[in-house]
């Protein structure tokens, strides 16, 4: 019996629904381009998350939709 794969869930505190996208991005000050970080976003939060990273001057991309039991 397999259990059911988690359902991924945005990044943004608090936010409890289902991710739609990957933000993929790292902090050039500590690591090299080697080193990437994802967060993951659901519609509503996408543009905020990755404003979030922009503004900061972090390099940061999104990549396509979640797909279904992915673990990013």
């Amino acid at each position: 019996m397999n259990a059911p794969a988690p359902e991924l869930k945005c990044s943004r505190a608090a936010c409890r629904a289902a991710a739609t996208h990957r933000i993929v991005w790292r902090n050039p000050r500590i690591h090299g381009p080697e080193r990437e970080k994802v967060w993951l976003a659901c519609d509503e939060h996408l543009r905020f998350l990755y404003d979030y990273l922009r503004a900061r001057d972090f390099p940061a991309r999104i990549d396509a939709a979640v797909g279904e039991g992915e673990l990013g």
